[in-house]
């Protein structure tokens, strides 16, 4: 129960940290100005879902390989985690989210659910945190813990942008956020690249 309770903090504080910044929570918040909160964060919540058990199911095929495959594959998805973040960290481009969802006015619990969802599940797709939800599955061979953590830290994330709206957006400097979250990756990229070299 030890290594499962490391990789689920340690999968719930990395996403965490990762998706403050990230159009995760803008998203959310726009989501949020044109539908209802529930139904917005019902969508999202079951978009991270299916996402985690993708990144988790991947993560978890890996640590079928030997250990130093593994470690290589490991340091190759948090090395590009740490580019990403890092580029969008240093990136002079404002944010914003280029999202398209349906007209303001009354719409159905279930068509503002559905909406978030495919909105959420495609900005999500490839993004640093899968990336890193599956770096650390291979990593702690607990796909189902680091799944768990991982879903977690996106359902807070989303559930912060809920409940705050806006006034989030006004306080959080993304680009710091996102600089730190890519050192974080880099170290583990540089810590997982020492172990497939020298075992």
């Amino acid at each position: 129960m030890g290594t499962a309770l490391i990789a689920f903090v340690s999968a719930y504080a990395l996403v965490f940290v990762v998706e403050l910044p990230d159009k995760t929570l803008v998203a959310t918040l726009i989501l949020t100005t044109r539908y209802r909160a529930l139904p917005v964060f019902a969508g999202v919540s079951a978009a991270f879902a299916v996402q985690c058990v993708i990144a988790a199911t991947f993560g978890g095929v890996l640590t079928l390989l030997p250990d130093r495959v593994v470690a290589a594959v490991v340091a190759v998805l948090f090395a590009i985690g740490a580019l990403l973040l890092l580029r969008e960290g240093f990136s002079t481009d404002s944010d914003s989210a280029e999202t398209t969802v349906g007209p303001n006015g009354p719409t159905s619990f279930w068509r503002a659910a559905l909406t978030s969802f495919g909105v959420l599940f495609a900005a999500e797709w490839g993004d640093a945190s899968q990336i890193a939800t599956a770096g650390l599955s291979a990593r702690y061979a607990e796909p189902v813990w680091v799944g768990l953590g991982a879903w977690a830290a996106l359902v807070s994330v989303a559930g912060i942008a809920v409940l705050l709206g806006k006034k989030i957006a006004e306080r959080i400097k993304p680009h710091l956020i996102q600089r730190v979250a890519g050192v974080v990756f880099a170290v583990f990229a540089a810590l997982a690249a020492y172990t497939a070299i020298f075992g």
